[in-house]
């Protein structure tokens, strides 16, 4: 399985906005990894997201951005033409998350909202 790896991190697909997921609502697992879906919502991020003058990040509503629903559009059009079955809802909310290589790790989900928890972050308790 191929998987996009940056400074010992891999990249992660989540999809945590409410109403439907992705990995939680039947994408396989290789999709949460896929680097060209990666490619794609990070593409999305840059235009969600811009530094502004004082050094912080400001976020800007793009909903009504031709190229952005464009690209939203293929993000959707790649996960329905290359896997069987799954359920898109969740992909216009996909966001990557970065974790340390070799990391254990499930995703979590409530009401559609896909969150990542990591088994070395968690505290379990033994009865």
């Amino acid at each position: 399985m191929k998987k996009v790896i940056k400074d010992g991190k891999v990249g992660v697909l989540i999809s945590p906005g409410y109403g439907a997921g992705f990995s939680s609502w039947g994408a396989p697992i290789e999709a949460i990894f896929n680097p060209t879906l990666i490619e794609l919502v990070e593409e999305k991020h840059t235009m969600e997201f811009v530094p502004n003058e004082k050094g912080g990040i400001t976020q800007f509503r793009v909903w009504d951005d031709p190229k952005y629903k464009e690209l939203i559009q293929k993000m959707i059009d790649f996960v329905e033409n290359t896997w069987e079955d799954v359920y898109s809802g969740g992909v216009p909310d996909l966001q990557v998350v970065w974790i340390p290589e070799g990391s254990k790790f499930i995703i979590e989900e409530y009401d559609g909202s896909e969150s990542l928890q990591l088994m070395d972050e968690t505290n379990w308790i033994t009865a």
